[in-house]
């Protein structure tokens, strides 16, 4: 008898963020998306940022937005590898959840940025220095 569910768990680097038995799952690959249901065959896919909706055993959806990441689909198991993820039954919550997730992120990353610059130009300058004087 084929099962009638998958067991999907959601994995980050340090925890596990989900884990429920699901009917239907629909993910978003490098080809696009596509869905998942408990008869399908084994495989794996590379996944691209995007929102994952999953449908559990009592016909409710939630959805998990995921950075990139793999998926590997073997028997009744379906696992998400994935360095960042967050959760919400709704998608108007989850839309502002990446909005703030998301503008921190910029703010991290052009802090960085500048951080970067200001190091190249003193290595820059240090070396015109040591050229004029050497």
């Amino acid at each position: 008898m084929q099962n009638s569910k998958l067991f999907l768990k959601v994995l980050l680097p340090t925890k596990v963020i989900l884990q429920c038995e699901a009917i239907k799952i629909i993910a978003e690959g490098k080809n696009g998306s596509f869905c998942l249901l408990p008869q399908h065959i084994d495989f794996v896919s590379a996944l691209v940022p995007g929102i994952l909706a999953v449908t559990d055993v009592d016909g409710k959806e939630q959805f998990v937005a995921v950075d990139e990441g793999i998926l590997v689909k073997c028997s009744g198991n379906v696992f998400i590898s994935t360095v960042n993820a967050v959760i919400s039954n709704s998608l108007e919550e989850l839309n502002t959840i990446i909005r703030e997730n998301f503008q921190h992120l910029n703010e991290k990353e052009k802090s960085v940025r500048s951080a970067v610059a200001k190091l190249e130009a003193g290595f820059i300058k240090t070396f015109i220095n040591l050229k004029e004087h050497g």
